[in-house]
């Protein structure tokens, strides 16, 4: 069962969402709180899930992945099995960074950072299209990105 978070808590996640590389006594500092509290705070919000993990976010262009497609995928049939069989093969490949199982007209909604559009091309024709049961492929690719957060407002 999740527990409301008091408003201290929310801060020191709220800060911890824009720079994870905050100290405790950076944090401490901004809430004006002592840095044991902050500590122990922190702890218990990383051992009730609250914070999953911490990350670096990297500049996709820097590592060379400037190319955002988005892959709209529709299988063929809809039971349990296929379904489970295709979200384990998508977890498998490396170049999946995101996919959702959807409500709608697609059934599941792919974010894949690729170095071109030929080596994209490859990924569909080698890796992708050779997963069975899919039944629709759409892909589209960014042009700009406007905004991308990893933060919840909270």
């Amino acid at each position: 069962m999740i527990e409301t978070l008091d408003d201290i808590d929310l801060k020191i996640l709220r800060i911890l969402q824009k720079d994870s590389k905050k100290t405790t006594k950076e944090i401490a500092d901004i809430i004006n709180l002592s840095a044991s509290p902050v500590y122990e705070r922190t702890r218990k919000l990383e051992k009730k899930g609250y914070i999953k993990k911490y990350v670096a976010l990297l500049d996709k262009k820097m590592v060379r992945r400037p190319v955002t497609a988005i892959c709209m995928v529709s299988l063929r049939y809809h039971n349990e099995g296929f379904i489970d069989k295709f979200e384990k093969q998508i977890k498998a490949l490396d170049e999946v960074q995101e996919c959702y199982h959807m409500a709608g007209k697609v059934d599941f909604f792919l974010k894949i950072n690729i170095q071109s559009l030929d080596l994209y091309h490859d990924f569909v024709r080698s890796k992708l299209s050779k997963i069975e049961n899919i039944g629709f492929l759409e892909s589209s690719f960014v042009l700009k990105e406007i905004s991308h957060t990893t933060e919840y407002f909270i």
